[in-house]
């Protein structure tokens, strides 16, 4: 009898049809086999609903389900965390791809270190051309690696249920919108939760490598005044500086963000 899983795979899924399966797939090649996954389409205006139900057919430990409407990747995170009953929850987009020992490594990690309640890697970022960037991680985040960005990337994170439910999952709404996963560990911290970077590239995120030219000021209003809320919940010193120079990126020109994020 095969084991009862220990992780289950929380994916919010959005117009994602033309990659989907690839990322599913990456899951399917994972050296530990013992999890399940939950997908929730929130309201895709592509094929991704087909998709994901003729996937769900040909493999029995994948359910699908959906939302009524578009409600942004927060709350149907916690519409997956509803159907979870299992130890750990990992979390995946379905436009990125899994290298094959993550899940390995990270149940391997938290399964040794009960201290820490989640874990995550560093990602590559790819396009059509390729890997244009790969990132590096904080081993052991404190309070003050919160100052400028989240610590931790989300998509290769696995938490445990325990700590989700401590914070009452994911805080939604616009106040967090494109910034869902900074609240979500900032609230962890503040709950005296720690988490762990393994310190090797275990995730590989699609991402457009202009996106941030395109971002809109107020978008970046709304995170400075999210960002005021964390630097002031963790006692980080010297908040007005760090608002000021986060600020100071609405100044910069868009055709000029994609080399200085390069140079950076």
């Amino acid at each position: 009898m095969r084991d009862l899983p220990r992780i289950t795979v929380i994916m919010g899924i959005y117009n994602c049809a033309d990659t989907l399966v690839e990322a599913l797939k990456s899951l399917e090649s994972q050296t530990y086999k013992n999890f399940k996954v939950v997908l929730c389409d929130d309201g895709s205006k592509d094929d991704t609903l087909q998709v994901a139900l003729r996937w769900a057919e040909e493999h029995q430990n994948y359910l699908v389900i959906q939302n009524e409407h578009n409600i942004k990747l927060a709350a149907t995170l916690n519409h997956c965390l509803g159907y979870v009953d299992t130890e750990y929850v990992a979390r995946m987009d379905g436009d990125d791809i899994s290298l094959p020992t993550r899940f390995e490594k990270e149940i391997k990690f938290l399964d040794a270190h009960p201290e820490f309640a989640f874990v995550s890697t560093p990602m590559a970022h790819f396009d059509e051309r390729g890997i244009w960037r790969e990132g590096k991680a904080i081993e052991y985040p404190q309070n003050f690696d919160f100052k400028d960005c989240a610590p931790f990337c989300h998509a290769p994170c696995m938490v445990r249920k325990s700590a989700y439910d401590l914070v009452n999952g994911y805080t939604t709404g616009e106040k967090v919108e494109r910034a869902e996963d900074y609240y979500l560990w900032y609230k962890m911290y503040r709950a005296g939760l720690k988490g762990y970077n393994i310190q090797e590239i275990l995730y590989m995120m699609r991402d457009d490598k202009n996106a941030i030219a395109r971002r809109k000021v107020k978008d970046r209003l709304r995170g400075a005044k999210m960002h005021w809320e964390i630097l002031r919940g963790l006692n980080i010193k010297y908040p007005y500086l760090i608002i000021a120079k986060s600020l100071s990126k609405i100044l910069v020109p868009p055709f000029f963000v994609p080399f200085l994020r390069k140079i950076i």
